[in-house]
């Protein structure tokens, strides 16, 4: 394993994510996109236009990649989380642990084409305790109407979505993990936010871009950052 890059509250990790998280500590949240394990797309409509363009050089986007990698990378990620939120697409969704509650990204134009016709929906694992639960908790779901900056990677996150999910499930000044970083979005989004990231990448080609990222997020960062406090529940009288 090699050193980690340090950029600002960042911390990126260029490496396989199994071999990494044991060496890390606890967190305060998990937030993932993992791969969806669409290979592909096997025959006709069941093409995923975006995932199918990975660079295979450094894993397959496979449903054995997804159950030898992605889920216990995410099990073991979300046993020293406090909180955490995953978006594991459709196709291997039940190979993952079992979620508290599950929301979704809703996109009324579509994210892809499925072996039923466009779809709309990309479901989000939640686990662990939504601290504002019972003190003006925020909804599940959310609806998504703007596209994904086109970075190089092939399947990046749109950063006002995973703004709102990085919102929902941690506060400023506590810390994000993200075991599949991809691009960066959630260490762009965590800058944006004032939390701390913590990312990890297998793929030197989409780890560079996410530093580049993240540093031009620290260049320009947001006019205020919003305070937020935990819901305390007031005395009764």
């Amino acid at each position: 394993m090699t050193a980690p890059v340090i950029i600002g509250d960042c911390t990126l990790y260029l490496g396989d994510c199994l071999e990494i998280l044991p060496t890390l500590g606890k967190v305060d949240a998990v937030v993932t996109d993992p791969p969806y394990g669409v290979d592909g797309g096997r025959g006709g409509d069941a093409r995923d236009y975006g995932k199918s363009d990975y660079d295979n050089e450094a894993f397959l986007d496979t449903p054995e990649y997804v159950e030898m990698v992605c889920a216990p990378a995410v099990t073991t990620a979300l046993a020293q989380a406090t909180r955490g939120a995953v978006t594991p697409g459709i196709r291997c969704l039940h190979l993952y642990p079992r979620p508290v509650d599950i929301g979704c990204f809703y996109t009324p134009a579509a994210i892809t084409h499925g072996p039923w016709g466009f779809v709309g929906f990309n479901p989000i694992l939640y686990y662990g305790r939504d601290f504002r639960a019972g003190l003006g908790a925020l909804p599940s779901s959310t609806t998504v109407t703007e596209a994904a900056s086109k970075n190089g990677h092939p399947c990046p996150k749109p950063l006002r979505a995973w703004k709102w999910l990085l919102g929902k499930v941690s506060q400023v000044g506590e810390t994000a993990l993200d075991p599949f970083m991809g691009s960066g979005t959630t260490g762009v989004a965590c800058v944006k936010l004032g939390r701390k990231f913590i990312g990890i990448e297998i793929d030197p080609k989409y780890f560079d871009i996410a530093c580049k990222r993240i540093e031009e997020a620290m260049r320009q960062p947001d006019m205020f950052i919003e305070k937020q406090r935990t819901p305390t529940q007031g005395a009764l009288l």
